[in-house]
This record gives C-alpha cells, structure tokens and sequence, in this order.
C-alpha cells in the first residue's frame, strides 16, 4: 500500500469510492508534483518524441485558420499541454504564415504548478494566459489543441453481472485498494450512457468528465468560429472492455496500486465525444498515421534529414514511431470538433 498523501487523502474520503473520484485525485496528485515526460519520467509523448508532430500541428491550424475567414485575432488553446514542447514547435512553425503568428493569443489549460513552471520556461517570451478550467476560456475565435489530454480524465467503470449493469467501486481490503461491486443500475440510465450489449463480467468505461467537455466545445463552436483538434490513444466506436491503466518508468502496473505516484489512464471512447458534441461538426475518426502523412510528416522528414545528414537515422526512426500503423500511428485516433460549416478541415478529406 502506498504510503502518498493522495492515498491518505482517498482514506479520508471515505470508502467506498466511485473510480472516478479516486481518479481524479489519483491524477491531480500525480501531475501536480512531477515530471512526468521523457525517458527517466513514466512515459513519452508524441511532442518529445520529434519537433515534427508539434510542427505538422501548426500546420493545420493555420489551414483551419484560414478556412476560419483569418480572423485578425484568435485564441489559441491547448489542453494539458505538458512540458510545452508541442505549442513551442507550433509556433515556430507558425512563423510561416505571418498574419496568423501575429493573431493568434496563446491559452494554456493546466492545473499542476510544476508543469506550468516548465510550461513558462519552454515558451520564453510568449505571452501566455493559463487557465485551471476550460469553462474560464473567454469567447472569440478559436482552435484548440488535446494531445494525450481526455486519457487522463477521470472514468467510471459499469459491470454487467446476471442481475444487469452495476457500477464497478473501489474500496480498500487488507491495506490494499479494490474494485468491488456497486448498486445495480437502472437500464434507463445505462441506455442514456449509449451503452453496447454486454455479456455478464465485461466491464463499460465512461468518461463523463470528457463527454461534459466536447459538450461545451459543441456548444461554443455552434456560437462562434472554431475548431478543435483531440489526439490521444483510444477507439472510433463504443465497445465494452476494460483499457484503465497505470504506468511507473514506462512498465504497466496494477491501476489501484500507488494512487498518486503513477500515470493513470484509460482508452478514449471517440465515438462518444463526438456524439456528445452534437450539433457541431465532427469529422471522421483516422489513425494518427493517416492524418499525418496526408498532412505531409514524410516529406518534413525527408526536409530535415537533408538539412541534418548527421541526424537522417534518428530522424527517420522518430518519423516511422509516429506514424507506424503497428505501434503510436494506429493505437492513436484523430477527431476534429468545429463549427458547422467548417466540415472540410485538412487531414480529414479523403
């Protein structure tokens, strides 16, 4: 059992507790007091594996940008932004097109003071607003960014059993966090979930709190210009199965195990977020593979290597990681939410 103060924090509580709530202090706990990117950190993303993810992103926003009617001043969001590694490489890239680096006023939604420390450090000069919720965004004109963001938001987990649906609660047992069975729950309220046919001990995840958040989202782009772009790992249709896991230094570990101390995420149900962001436009849901290749990523690799003949292998492996179909490029998925009439938002078009 770990000794955290968000384990103590959960024992104070009170047991048992809806997995999202163990969640959600689970992940505060953890993201407010360390690191964690990078080889000597619990995992690695797409940002810090290459400049070019950071940099194919800057390109479509400043498409989408256009296809906005390039308003002369926009917000430009991202959600958990991490070291910032991914906004700095977009807006270098941005540079490009002058007119959207000069309209463009950088919004960071980050909760943990560590991170926007090194948030701050990585962005040098930037004028920079942060935000600890995304419903103090101001209005306007906007795109938004979620890398690896909706994976770490809290779920609730429902078990199907003979009798029908129960939601799946932890409690503790011998020192140790357990999952146990809760009340039954009505069919009704399992049916408004969109929840599939299940045989008895398949496991539903729900992730209310990322289905709240592509609401907003909807809700706003059906008001004013915009667009949003979520990439994170994850499934294109509902399904049951349980995805929850925990990572220490890269290696997978029992998920109720060292509350605080470890990464704690789940699989993104895609085909709910863009349910729930009715009536805005969501495109289809494609592979981080596709979407980056059609965007051009290879022939930015093949740039680079030419610019850095000294650096063409590491170039070329961290370009194939991307985008490989059997690894990061297929197990990741690519929605755009946008306003109505911005239904041909580039990378998605067949």
């Amino acid at each position: 059992m770990s000794g955290s103060s968000a384990a103590a924090e959960l024992r104070r509580q009170g047991i048992p507790l809806r997995l999202s709530d163990f969640m959600k202090c689970a992940v505060a706990h953890y993201y407010g007091s360390r690191d964690p990117f990078g080889v000597v950190g619990d995992f690695v993303t797409a940002p810090e594996i290459s400049q070019m993810f950071g940099e194919i992103i800057g390109l479509w926003a400043a498409v989408t940008w256009q296809s906005m009617g390039a308003p002369d001043e926009f917000l430009l969001i991202e959600f958990g932004p991490g070291r910032g590694t991914l906004m700095a490489d977009l807006l270098r890239s941005a540079a490009l097109v002058p007119a959207f680096r000069d309209g463009l006023r950088v919004h960071l939604v980050e909760t943990s003071p560590t991170l926007r420390e090194l948030q701050r450090k990585c962005l040098g000069d930037e004028r920079v607003t942060w935000h600890d919720d995304p419903q103090t965004l101001p209005p306007g004109p906007a795109i938004m960014i979620a890398n690896e963001f909706f994976d770490a938001l809290p779920i609730d987990h429902y078990v199907r059993r003979d009798d029908g649906w129960h939601e799946r609660l932890v409690t503790m047992r011998h020192d140790s966090f357990v999952f146990i069975d809760g009340p039954s729950v009505p069919a009704p309220f399992m049916a408004a979930l969109d929840a599939p046919d299940a045989e008895p001990g398949q496991i539903f995840e729900v992730n209310s709190t990322g289905r709240s958040l592509a609401t907003q989202l909807g809700q706003r782009f059906s008001r004013e210009k915009g667009a949003a772009l979520i990439i994170d790992y994850g499934h294109a249709e509902t399904a049951v199965g349980e995805s929850l896991q925990a990572l220490s230094r890269h290696r997978k570990i029992a998920p109720l195990t060292q509350p605080g101390e470890v990464d704690l995420t789940a699989h993104v149900d895609f085909a709910a977020l863009a349910r729930a962001a009715a009536p805005a436009f969501s495109s289809k849901i494609i592979s981080q593979s596709l979407f980056l290749r059609r965007l051009g990523i290879e022939v930015r690799a093949d740039r680079l290597k030419a610019a850095r003949p000294d650096q063409a292998d590491a170039i070329h492996a961290a370009c194939q990681r991307l985008i490989d179909p059997d690894g990061m490029g297929g197990l990741f998925k690519v929605l755009a939410l946008a306003s109505p009439d911005l239904n041909n938002l580039p990378g998605f078009a067949e």
